[in-house]
């Protein structure tokens, strides 16, 4: 039960002590005149029933999540710390003689928001920028960053046996005599596979848990099944013990599992190959303000992720955005054609079609209908080839063609085996309109804007910890980048809010 808000009241000797060792510059202290929390509260208010037992004040455990990411303080030692620090005690509004509640409150609140609510928090702060008039809708700029796993890399046949063992573990419940011969036969396998290589011995497990996949999916779920915690459990093991075999199956396949810690982790590409995720950003280019956060497995669609970040935005906001800049991860069709028909304007890196000094695809013409190209010479090509999944056609010249004619050597090497082939791509239209417009002189002014967000995720990775993961899954992640992001927009707004005054942050 939530009651009414109360707000922290002092003794006269609490706020002598406040005075004399907290300073007035302090952000703790900048924080409490600047930030509307009561405003922040009733953005996730409806998350609390209005019977059972009284809540912790929601203000009190904000307060704390911002703590502890803007220290880098685990949940253990943000307690401890504000159990002692007179700052932190005055941020929370604790007086001497008052407690914090048990450690165990900030998880379950932490829970209880999960990854809507937390938006919601650093929305409604977002919000009060925009009412302070930091926020512009001028220019959006986007980039993202990655985030390392909380996990050890187990080998295959590591991760075979850990799917195995939780998959008997969650179905013990519900074919508890099942479980108990599929454990003797563990032994078994482990006794009589011991003296044998390591390929053998993944095989045996391998096959030892397809075995035990095929009667767990065939079990009855209970009545109360949508809304069975173990019965659940067991769901979510049946699905990581079949990536585990996929990723036997299909070793060269995307999307492998990685860990059955964290299965939401996978392998990506940034400065080096590396497990988790990457967090994805926009920032408002006029006060560095973070405007939405997205968090996606390392090997997700970045590209793709730009539309849900400003749809997350404008969601809340009911915003009209002029422009977004991105870097090279933004050269993709579908991406600019959807942005440039929402009337957003995209600055990205063109990709310059390159044949190695010979004849690019852009000195070939092609028929309005597009069933024959032209070759620089005046030729056209015999052969065309329709490729739907990747959203492009080629035109192939004949052999004898090119081998007779005079800018041969401007066009193929010596010792092609084929004709030219010339390949249009289906959003053509679209990467011209970035070859021209990265030619203005608005291009250079806002790629000069750009590093802006490189160095807000900075300040998120070096400050805040955001290169690893606190947590395990998705979601987590998710609310570990928002309460990430809610502690940095507002060290940002303050520092903005006090730039006449020469303040910084502490």
């Amino acid at each position: 039960m939530l009651k009414a808000y109360q707000a922290p009241v002092f003794s006269y000797d609490d706020r002598v002590l406040f005075d004399l060792l907290v300073p007035y510059d302090h952000w703790t202290r900048r924080a409490d005149a600047r930030v509307d929390f009561l405003a922040l509260r009733k953005s996730i208010e409806h998350h609390f029933s209005d019977e059972g037992r009284p809540a912790v004040e929601p203000i009190l455990c904000l307060k704390l999540e911002l703590l502890m990411f803007h220290d880098g303080l685990s949940d253990r030692q943000v307690f401890a710390k504000a159990k002692t620090d007179i700052a932190h005690r005055m941020f929370l509004g604790l007086g001497r003689n008052d407690h914090l509640p048990d450690v165990s409150t900030l998880r379950g609140f932490r829970s209880r928001l999960g990854v809507e609510s937390h938006k919601e928090v650093f929305h409604a702060l977002l919000s009060q920028a925009r009412g302070h008039g930091l926020v512009k809708d001028r220019l959006r700029i986007k980039d993202a960053t990655h985030v390392l796993a909380d996990i050890a890399i187990p080998a295959g046949l590591q991760l075979i046996a850990q799917a195995r063992n939780k998959l008997l573990t969650a179905a013990e419940r519900f074919a508890a005599e099942c479980v108990v011969g599929e454990r003797v036969r563990v032994e078994a396998i482990r006794t009589t596979t011991d003296s044998q290589g390591n390929e053998a011995r993944l095989v045996a497990r391998v096959e030892h848990l397809r075995d035990i996949l095929e009667w767990a999916t065939q079990l009855s779920p209970p009545e109360d099944a949508d809304s069975n915690s173990q019965w659940q459990s067991l769901l979510k093991t049946v699905e990581i013990a079949q990536k585990a075999l996929n990723g036997h199956d299909e070793p060269g396949a995307s999307g492998k599992l990685r860990s059955t810690v964290d299965p939401d982790a996978r392998r990506g590409m940034h400065c080096g190959y590396y497990d988790g995720y990457f967090v994805d950003v926009l920032i408002d280019a006029d006060s560095e303000l973070f405007t939405s956060i997205d968090v996606l497995p390392a090997d997700g669609n970045e590209s793709a992720d730009t539309l849900n970040l400003l749809e997350q935005e404008q969601a809340a906001h009911k915003n009209t955005i002029e422009q977004i800049s991105i870097d090279g991860a933004g050269f993709d069709g579908p991406l600019i054609r959807e942005l440039e028909s929402r009337g957003i304007t995209a600055f990205v890196p063109p990709k310059e079609p390159s044949n190695h000094g010979r004849f690019t695809t852009l000195d070939f013409e092609f028929s309005e209908d597009e069933s024959y190209a032209t070759c620089p010479a005046g030729n056209q090509s015999q052969y065309r080839q329709r490729d739907e999944g990747r959203h492009k056609t080629s035109f192939r010249f004949a052999k004898e063609t090119c081998d007779a004619c005079p800018l041969i050597q401007q066009c193929i090497s010596g010792n092609n085996k084929h004709g030219r082939t010339a390949t249009l791509n289906d959003y053509e239209p679209e990467y011209e309109i970035l070859r021209q417009r990265k030619l203005t002189e608005e291009y250079a002014a806002v790629k000069s804007e750009h590093p802006r967000v490189e160095r807000r995720l900075g300040e998120l990775v070096n400050r805040h910890g955001g290169r690893r993961a606190r947590y395990r899954g998705l979601d987590r992640v998710l609310v570990q980048k928002l309460i990430e992001g809610t502690i940095h927009n507002v060290k940002r707004m303050l520092r903005l809010l006090d730039k006449e005054t020469g303040l910084a942050i502490v």
